[in-house]
């Protein structure tokens, strides 16, 4: 969501955790970037969004201002070509978040509220306006193998011109990023009750006067992983981790120096809720000497290994598996 925005803490401490528990487990956790050359491609790629069996994905591909969601199915092992997604390709469409049933998908979008009307514009706080950069969120529903219309989530939730990076979970509530009253982004959930989304509640995570972005929530809420700027607002986001305590959330926990490289962004989960997915600017490293077929294969990686934004994985099982007060 940064390129639409354009824009460790001491939990450890907090939650009787020494730092040292994670350092070991941590480190043979390395990054990996996602099926290479296919989804993580040449151009920029965020978002990726698993159906339940994890053997297809839904993400957007994006050369700004040109963006659309796309889908690639696992084929024995395989990733298929990515397309464009059936319900997107028209309009500015990025960000899709996958129920955890599979059932429905919810994204942003900057199509017209109404058939026939304008596209969404981003108004900011001080009245200007970015043409075409704003967005809402959209549901789309599963229908059988096909997907149905995608209709519009309620003023509800889209009450801001900047809605954007949903995440939902199991009873359906979703969470979000939007501009808080000092214009700098925040999280917020909308609970679904009885069929509606009721008005949004703040997230509270850590120092509230830093900007958050991009929730990957467990779908029973047990934890969050998102990006902010608890440092400075000079310094580029880091992700960050915070389990369920009681009602609300515990201190965020930094996922470390190896994941937080170049400001990490678009955090989603696997199906499995074990694995994290991110998008980030890093690069494979190169090794000298190398050998031919080293060097051929550096040279073939250049197409999608270009400093452009992809998709990487990396497993919590260091975080998850790790004490922490909500005893999971």
């Amino acid at each position: 969501m940064k390129r639409v925005m354009n824009v460790l803490c001491a939990a450890c401490c907090a939650t009787g955790i020494a730092t040292s528990v994670y350092a070991d487990a941590v480190a043979s956790h390395a990054p990996q970037v996602f099926a290479p050359g296919v989804v993580s491609g040449p151009a920029n790629e965020d978002s990726a969004a698993f159906t339940p069996d994890g053997d297809t994905v839904f993400f957007d591909r994006m050369h700004w201002p040109n963006a659309a969601i796309m889908v690639s199915h696992r084929v024995h092992g395989v990733w298929s070509t990515p397309t464009v997604a059936p319900f997107s390709g028209q309009w500015l469409d990025h960000d899709p978040a996958m129920s955890p049933d599979g059932s429905f998908l919810i994204f942003t979008s900057n199509r017209p509220d109404v058939d026939g009307g304008k596209m969404i514009d981003a108004v900011m706080a001080d009245g200007s306006v970015h043409a075409g950069f704003g967005g809402h969120l959209w549901r789309v529903d599963r229908k059988g193998h096909d997907w149905g219309k995608p209709v519009r989530l309620p003023d509800a939730v889209n009450s801001s011109s900047r809605t954007y990076a949903p995440a939902v979970v199991t009873d359906g509530s979703v969470y979000f990023q939007r501009p808080a009253e000092d214009d700098d982004f925040r999280l917020f959930r909308s609970q679904y009750r009885n069929g509606a989304y009721q008005p949004p509640v703040a997230v509270a995570l850590g120092d509230a006067s830093a900007h958050k972005l991009d929730p990957a929530v467990a779908p029973d809420e047990s934890f969050i992983v998102f990006d902010a700027n608890f440092s400075s607002k000079d310094d580029p986001d880091r992700l960050y981790i915070a389990f369920r305590e009681g009602d609300g959330w515990g201190k965020p926990i930094d996922l470390g120096k190896d994941i937080n490289v170049k400001g990490p962004w678009g955090a989603h989960l696997s199906p499995d809720h074990r694995t994290l997915y991110f998008s980030s600017t890093r690069s494979l490293p190169v090794h000298y000497p190398r050998t031919p077929q080293q060097a051929q294969d550096d040279i073939a990686r250049m197409q999608w290994d270009n400093g452009s934004e992809n998709i990487w994985s990396v497993s919590l099982a260091p975080w998850l598996d790790a004490p922490h007060p909500s005893g999971g």
